[in-house]
């Protein structure tokens, strides 16, 4: 139990810091995106206006030069003598009449009116054409079109290198939370493993002791009896003293469910021929009740838990069917392979369902009719013992309500 709190402690707060570092590292690559884009499609307008002429580029108003070394951004200037680019001009025909490509190296002159062929025709205004991005405009003499070319490579290893490095150092400070969350949880959860030890030693500590007083009020209650006689005080002595006796050791073995000592001892044995022998021994006082019992057991399943315990789950659930199925109704039991998984369900007819959900049947003390529960023998802790027997053996139990008077339980392995 304090395994399984510290594991969703881990899992919770690893799933906070996740959400975090991931909207953390998407916004930096967004923003960062989005500022080199942004400059990229300044310098772009810069050279579609100045059509790759220096001299149409206006002077700063402070062209002189810094006299130390102090970092500031490029002017205009700087960003054309740092880019690589091409130009292509079109008469009123579309046809190609001149290129430069002077300051890109890797471009010639026919792949170059290519590109430009492809923009043109494109009918965008702006694009991308591999690791380029264009721009069209109205020629400076206006007379045809000028496409400008620049080449974004150092941009796109910029968005790489700056995804790389938020990826791993994201992933590095992942880990380290990681490290620390499973640290620290052990110090978040110690005043609450430290209570829930307290309530299982009482539990624990009172059901042995309250076993005592109740052995002596039933040996005192058949020592009245065999000198007095039988009366209905003591019937009902001797009847609640054995309800609380019962109610005691059901309490008992929910607290040793509870410690890790009462983890399941696995064994492969057939499912089926431990069905059918439950069955077998409740099929007499289920027909004593007038409850049909209607099996459907697939044969040759085999299953790795604890024995005695899938024994005892079987067993409340076949009792909790015989306290609450309604005279004349049906009993229900299945038992078959699906995919990779074992299914037990059992399926019963009462008098009226529970108001409560179906999922809520599991909670401890719960009693759907507090009456009929105390009058059929219920101590309202048998299915939530089941639900912990299922947990223990890697498996599921569930509930769910069919109709306006079924209850199907079922468990999975």
């Amino acid at each position: 139990m304090i395994r399984m709190l510290q594991k969703k402690f881990v899992v919770t707060a690893m799933a906070a810091v996740t959400v975090l570092l991931l909207f953390l590292l998407g916004t930096i690559n967004v923003v960062n995106i989005a500022i080199v884009g942004k400059e990229v499609d300044k310098t772009l307008s810069m050279l579609a206006e100045t059509e790759g002429e220096m001299g149409h580029i206006p002077a700063p108003p402070d062209s002189a030069p810094p006299h130390d070394f102090r970092v500031r951004p490029k002017d205009e200037r700087d960003k054309f003598l740092s880019s690589n680019f091409f130009m292509v001009w079109f008469n009123e025909r579309g046809q190609a009449v001149h290129t430069d490509v002077s300051r890109v190296p890797s471009v010639d002159e026919e792949k170059a009116k290519e590109l430009a062929l492809e923009a043109y025709h494109s009918g965008q205004r702006a694009g991308k054409a591999g690791k380029y991005r264009y721009q069209i405009k109205s020629a400076r003499t206006g007379k045809g079109m000028v496409i400008v070319f620049l080449d974004t490579s150092e941009e796109i290893l910029s968005y790489v290198r700056v995804l790389f490095l938020s990826v791993g150092i994201g992933l590095v400070c992942w880990l380290f939370m990681l490290a620390l969350v499973i640290f620290l949880s052990k110090r978040a959860i110690r005043p609450i493993a430290m209570n829930f030890e307290k309530q299982k030693q009482f539990v624990t500590n009172a059901g042995h002791e309250i076993k005592t007083p109740l052995a002596i009020i039933l040996a005192n209650t058949e020592a009245m009896e065999l000198y007095n006689g039988e009366n209905k005080w003591t019937q009902n002595i001797r009847t609640q003293t054995v309800r609380l006796n019962g109610l005691m050791n059901s309490l008992l073995l929910l607290a040793r469910m509870d410690e890790a000592a009462a983890q399941a001892e696995a064994v492969e044995f057939l499912l089926d021929e431990l069905l059918g022998e439950m069955a077998q021994s409740f099929a007499e006082l289920l027909e004593q009740k007038g409850i049909r019992l209607q099996l459907e057991i697939q044969s040759g399943i085999v299953i790795r838990a604890d024995k005695e315990q899938i024994r005892q789950l079987i067993s409340i659930l076949f009792d909790n069917a015989a306290k609450y199925t309604k005279e004349g109704g049906m009993v229900y039991v299945s038992l078959k392979r699906k995919e990779k998984d074992i299914l037990l369900q059992m399926k019963n007819n009462c008098e009226s369902l529970p108001d409560a959900p179906p999922g809520k049947l599991f909670d401890r003390f719960y009693r759907g009719d507090a009456a009929r529960t105390q009058k059929s023998g219920g101590y309202g802790i048998g299915l939530s013992l089941a639900h912990s027997i299922a947990q223990a053996n890697k498996g599921s139990i569930t509930a769910r309500y069919e109709g306006t008077d079924m209850v199907l339980f079922t468990v999975t392995f």
